[in-house]
C-alpha cells in the first residue's frame, strides 16, 4: 500500500504539491477564524449544580447585574483619599457611564469605599463596580475588546487628578490572559522555529532541510487551523485559549518528527546507490507504516477526548486530531513529493549524507543491550517506577488567576482590592432556592438558608435575601473569605457551604450554589469522571492499533505498560520540580490529561518506530537479542533526533511566563524525553529481547520471510 503510494507521489510530485497549495488557499479564504473562550462555565454540562444555579438565576433574576469589571482607584502618592479625590472618583464614574455603551458593560458605574459606602476622605482606596450587560459573559471576545476600550476611556478621565486607576474583574482578567497567550504564542513560535532549524542544521548540515519543515508545517498549519475553526463553528465547540499555543508545538514538533522518520530511511537508501524516485518509494514503503500507525495512535488518543464530559476537552481533542491528521497526510504525500522534486540537492551544501555513519555510540548501546537485556529493562523500569511514586502526590489546582504573569494590570488591581475588601467581594457567590412545584416560596426558607450560611466555614458576609417577581425563587449572595478563583474558596464551596445550603433547604424546594468556585468544584468532579473513562478507552484503542501493526497480542501489553510507566514518571517529575522544589501548592487540574494524551500518543510513536525496526531486523534472520541490538543501532539516531526536537519544542512553552504553560511545557518535554531516551531506546527493546519470539505471538511477525 505505502509502496504504491510512494510510486504515485514520486511520478506526479508537482500535482501533489499544487493540490496542497490550492487547498491551503481555499481553506484560508473560506474557513472561519479559530476563536477561544475564557469562560470555564461554558465547558460544563447542564446537570452540574453550578450550571443549574446559573440558569435559574438568569431565569428568575433577568435584571440582576453581575460584576464584569472593577475599577480600583488610589492616590498616586499612596496616601489616603482626600475629599477632592472622593469627588473626582464620583465624577469619573459618572463620565465613564456613557463611555460604556458597549455590548458587554451596563452603563451605570457604582462606587464604594472599604466600608461599602460611597468613597470619602480617609479611605485608602475606592472601587468602581461595572456591571455586565444582558447576555454578556465577561469572558468572550467582545468582553475582552470592550475591556481594552474601557481602559483607554479611563485614561483621559483621570488626567489632572491625583488618582490612578487599574481594572480587574472577569473581562479585564480575560483580556490580560488573552494578551499573555498571544505573547506566549509569539515566544513559543520563534523559539520552536529556531530550535528546529538549529537541530536540523546539526543533524543534516543542509540549508534546504532546515527550511523544509518550516515551509511544510506552515502550509499544514493554514489548512489545519481553518478546518479546526470550521469544525468548531459547525459543532459549536468551545476552544480553550491555550489551544493555539499547543497547536504551534504539536504541528511543528510532530510534523518535524514524521519528516525525520521519512528522511532517515530515504537517506539510508540513497547511500546504497539507489536513485531518487526508487529511494522515495523505498522510504515510504518502510517508514510509511510506522508513520501512519504512529499518527493513527495520536489521532485516536486525541479523539478519545470526545468522551469527556467537559467541552474544553471535547473541542481540544478534535482540534488536535485534525491537526495531526493533516500533518500525517502531508508526511505521506507532500513531503515525498517535495523530496522527489529536490532530489539529492535536498542535502545541499553538505556531502556527508553519502557516507554511512558508524553510529558508534548507538552501536555500543545496542550491543550492550543485546548482551544484557535484563539489566537494561530492570534499570530503566526502576527509574520510571521511582519517579512514578511521586505522581501519587499530585495536587490539582483550579486557581486560573495564578496562571497570569506577575505584573499585569488585573492582578495588581485585584491584589490592591483584596488588601482592603473581603477577598470574595469582587465576585459574590449566589445561592438560589426555588420551589419545585412553582408555588410562592415561604420567606423563612430563604432566611433559614441565609442563617445557615453565616455559620459556614469560608463565609465572610451574607447579604439579605432577594426574591424574584413571582416569589418562587430567592437569591442569597455570599461574600467569601478567600479569592473566589482560589483553591481555598473551591474547597469551602464544595464542602461546608454546599452542605449548609442543602441541609437548610426545606422540603419541596431545590437549592443550588452558583458562582465561580462552584463551577470549579464541578470541574473537579467532571475531571475525576473523565480520568476514569478517557484514559482506559484511549489505551485500549491504541493497543488495538499496535496489535494490528505488529500482528501480535503480546507486544501491545508491555508496550502500553511502558507508556503507563512513562506517564507516571512524567507526572512524578513535574510534582518534584513544581510542588516540592518550587513550593507550588498544586498544579493545574488539566495537566494529567495533557500528559497522558501526549506521552501516551507521542511516546507510542517512538515505541512503534523502534519495534517496527526490530521486527524488520528479525525478519532478516537475526535472533531476538541481536535484532534488538541492530534496531537500537539503526533506529536509535532517528528516535534521538526526533525526541530532542519534539522535547525541545515542548520545552519552548516554558519561555511563555504563564505558570500553566510553564508547567505544561516542562511536563510534556520531560515526558517526550523519557519516551524517546528511556522507553523506546532501552525499556522496549530490552523487554522484547527478553520475551523473545513469544513477543510476536500469535502472528510470528519476526520470522524470516521466504526468498
Amino acid at each position: 500500500m505505502f509502496g504504491a503510494l510512494g510510486r504515485l507521489v514520486s511520478r506526479h510530485p508537482w500535482y501533489v504539491i499544487g493540490t496542497w497549495v490550492v487547498l491551503a488557499v481555499v481553506v484560508v479564504l473560506t474557513a472561519p477564524a479559530l476563536t477561544s473562550t475564557q469562560d470555564q462555565s461554558e465547558f460544563l454540562p447542564d446537570h452540574y449544580e453550578s450550571i443549574k444555579a446559573a440558569n435559574l438565576q438568569e431565569e428568575a433574576f433577568p435584571a440582576a447585574t453581575t460584576p464584569g469589571a472593577l475599577l480600583v482607584f488610589e492616590r498616586k502618592d499612596g496616601a489616603e483619599l482626600t475629599k477632592a479625590d472622593a469627588a473626582d472618583v464620583a465624577t469619573i464614574a459618572k463620565k465613564l457611564g456613557p463611555e460604556l455603551g458597549k455590548k458587554t458593560f451596563a452603563p451605570q458605574v457604582a462606587t464604594a469605599g472599604p466600608t461599602g459606602k460611597p468613597p470619602a476622605a480617609g479611605d485608602p482606596i475606592a472601587v468602581g463596580f461595572v456591571g455586565l450587560a444582558d447576555d454578556a459573559t465577561g469572558f468572550d471576545t467582545q468582553s475582552m475588546d470592550d475591556a481594552k476600550a474601557m481602559r483607554e476611556s479611563i485614561e483621559p478621565l483621570v488626567e489632572g487628578t491625583d488618582l490612578e486607576v487599574k481594572t480587574t474583574g472577569a473581562a479585564a482578567q480575560s483580556l490580560d490572559s488573552q494578551e499573555s497567550t498571544e505573547s506566549t504564542m509569539a515566544i513559543v513560535g520563534i523559539a520552536t522555529v529556531v530550535l528546529i532549524v538549529v537541530l536540523l542544521a546539526i543533524i543534516f548540515r543542509s540549508v534546504i532541510i532546515c527550511l523544509m519543515p518550516i515551509v511544510v508545517v506552515t502550509v499544514v498549519s493554514l489548512i489545519a487551523t481553518g478546518l479546526i475553526g470550521a469544525a468548531n463553528e459547525a459543532f459549536d465547540l468551545k476552544a480553550d485559549s491555550s489551544i493555539q499555543v499547543i497547536l504551534i508545538v504539536v504541528l511543528y514538533g510532530i510534523g518535524t518528527d514524521y519528516i525525520l522518520f521519512f528522511l532517515f530511511r530515504y537517506r539510508e537508501r540513497l547511500r546504497q546507490g539507489e536513485e531518487t524516485r526508487p529511494s522515495v518509494v523505498h522510504a515510504l514503503e518502510r517508514a510509511g507504516e510506522a508513520i501512519a500507525s504512529a499518527g493513527g495512535a495520536v489521532i485516536v488518543a486525541f479523539l478519545a477526548l470526545l468522551l469527556s464530559s467537559l467541552s474544553i476537552f471535547r473541542s481540544i481533542g478534535p482540534a488536535l486530531a485534525i491537526a495531526v491528521a493533516v500533518t500525517l497526510v502531508a508526511a505521506l504525500t507532500l513531503v515525498p513529493a517535495v523530496v522527489t522534486v529536490l532530489g539529492r540537492s535536498l542535502f545541499w551544501p553538505s556531502k556527508n549524507w553519502r557516507k554511512e555513519p558508524d553510529s558508534a555510540r548507538f552501536g555500543r548501546v545496542g550491543h550492550a543491550l543485546g548482551r544484557r537485556p535484563g539489566v537494561f529493562a530492570a534499570a530503566s523500569g526502576l527509574v520510571l517506577a521511582a519517579l512514578a511514586v511521586f505522581g501519587l502526590q499530585f495536587n490539582p489546582s483550579f486557581d486560573f488567576n495564578s496562571s497570569l504573569p506577575e505584573g499585569v494590570e488585573s492582578t495588581e488591581a485585584l491584589n490592591t482590592f483584596q488588601e482592603h475588601f473581603a477577598a470574595g467581594a469582587a465576585d459574590p457567590v449566589p445561592v438560589l432556592v426555588t420551589t419545585k412545584d412553582g408555588s410562592p416560596l415561604d420567606k423563612s426558607a430563604a432566611t433559614d438558608i441565609a442563617d445557615a450560611l453565616k455559620d459556614a466555614t469560608g463565609v465572610a458576609r451574607v447579604n439579605e435575601p432577594e426574591f424574584s417577581q413571582d416569589r418562587t425563587t430567592a437569591k442569597v449572595e455570599v461574600i467569601l473569605d478567600h479569592d473566589p478563583v482560589s483553591d481555598a474558596a473551591l474547597n469551602d464551596v464544595k464542602g461546608p457551604i454546599r452542605t449548609a445550603v442543602h441541609d437548610a433547604a426545606p422540603d419541596g424546594t431545590s437549592a443550588y450554589v452558583g458562582g465561580t468556585p462552584s463551577i470549579f468544584a464541578d470541574l473537579q468532579k467532571a475531571m475525576a469522571r473523565d480520568y476514569s473513562v478517557v484514559f482506559p478507552v484511549a489505551a485500549l484503542v491504541i493497543m488495538l492499533i499496535l496489535a494490528l501493526l505488529l500482528r501480535s497480542l503480546v507486544a501491545p501489553w508491555y508496550l502500553m505498560a511502558a507508556v503507563g510507566l512513562g506517564f507516571g514518571a512524567t507526572l512524578g517529575a513535574t510534582v518534584i520540580v513544581f510542588q516540592h522544589i518550587q513550593g507550588e501548592p498544586g498544579l493545574i487540574f488539566m495537566l494529567p490529561i495533557y500528559i497522558y494524551l501526549f506521552v501516551t500518543a507521542l511516546g507510542t510513536d517512538y515505541n512503534i518506530l523502534m519495534v517496527a525496526r526490530l521486527r524488520e531486523e528479525a525478519r532478516e534472520g537475526r535472533e531476538p537479542r541481536e535484532a534488538a541490538a541492530e534496531a537500537v543501532r539503526h533506529a536509535g539516531p532517528t528516535i534521538a533526533a526526533a525526541g530532542v526536537i519534539l522535547a525541545g519544542t515542548f520545552a519552548s512553552l516554558m519561555l511563555g511566563g504563564n505558570s500553566l504553560i510553564v508547567s505544561m511545557g516542562f511536563a510534556l518535554s520531560f515526558g517526550i524525553f523519557v519516551a524517546a531516551f528511556v522507553m523506546a531506546m532501552f525499556f522496549t527493546p530490552a523487554l522484547t529481547a527478553l520475551i523473545g519470539h513469544a513477543a510476536w505471538w500469535p502472528g510470528h511477525g519476526d520470522e524470516k520471510k521466504a526468498d
